[in-house]
């Protein structure tokens, strides 16, 4: 079984003498979870059992309870990306930031916000294509763009190459053929990641985007054409940006380990 990387670097930086015991046992700690007021749970041990970081999904939360949680989180763990954030959302957290000296920046494509003390996603080697289909998908993409990138990997991307206009494609595809994993947006009927599929040779995560309309409209129809799909590709759920950033990346930086 292969040791779980961050695992071996922290005891490697005990053996070194780079740290004390206590810290060493405490950022091997893979269960700890400290809680938030009595409203949230933090799982600042996530990076230690799975290799990715605890991501504070903003869709239902009270701008309040979403502030106290993002701050906390980047106060322990040194950043904190917050997902599918509303703007009164952004001004609450931003505003309880500016306070305490924490960096905050808005992503608005993906509507993402990144929280920091300072410290920076570590390099992995690994590299991630995202592509859409269209300029619609490109929310969705970005989403997915962000999560590779805070961990730690370099993303390419090609927008708006998708079949409507196949001869796009192909040029876009030339500076993107090193990438570990290629991420493909696509609403309406979804066909791109099974053509994109047919000419790489690394693994291919279609993302349904829920564009189009009418009949199996809002992504449905891109999610079923995926998941019949003769070309071999994974499909995540409508919309699931963070879920193919994040697999997305956990291909690609295992990859890269030696």
């Amino acid at each position: 079984m292969r040791a779980n990387p961050l695992l071996s670097k922290v005891l490697e930086k005990y053996k070194k003498g780079e740290i004390l015991l206590e810290d060493a046992a405490r950022e091997i700690e893979g269960l700890r979870i400290e809680r938030v007021g009595d409203f949230a749970c933090l799982d600042l041990g996530r990076p230690v059992r799975c290799g990715m970081p605890e991501v504070v999904l903003a869709e239902g939360k009270e701008p309040s309870h979403l502030a106290e949680i993002a701050i906390r989180q980047a106060e322990t763990a040194g950043r904190c990306v917050v997902t599918r954030v509303t703007p009164a959302q952004v001004t609450a957290v931003q505003e309880r930031c500016a306070g305490k000296g924490i960096a905050s920046e808005y992503r608005d494509l993906a509507r993402i916000l990144v929280l920091s003390t300072g410290r920076a996603p570590e390099a992995t080697g690994g590299v991630v294509a995202v592509i859409t289909a269209g300029t619609s998908d490109i929310r969705v993409a970005e989403e997915a763009k962000v999560i590779a990138e805070e961990m730690g990997c370099v993303v390419r991307t090609a927008y708006d190459v998708g079949a409507a206009g196949i001869h796009r494609l192909f040029p876009a595809l030339q500076p993107l053929l090193d990438a570990d994993v290629f991420i493909v947006c696509a609403g309406r009927e979804g066909t791109l990641p099974s053509v994109v599929a047919g000419l790489v040779d690394k693994p291919v995560l279609g993302v349904p985007v829920s564009t189009g309309y009418g009949y199996m409209g809002k992504g449905e129809a891109a999610l079923a054409s995926m998941l019949q799909s003769c070309s071999v590709i994974a499909v995540v759920n409508i919309d699931a940006g963070f879920t193919a950033g994040a697999f997305a990346a956990r291909i690609a930086n295992a990859g890269r380990k030696p």
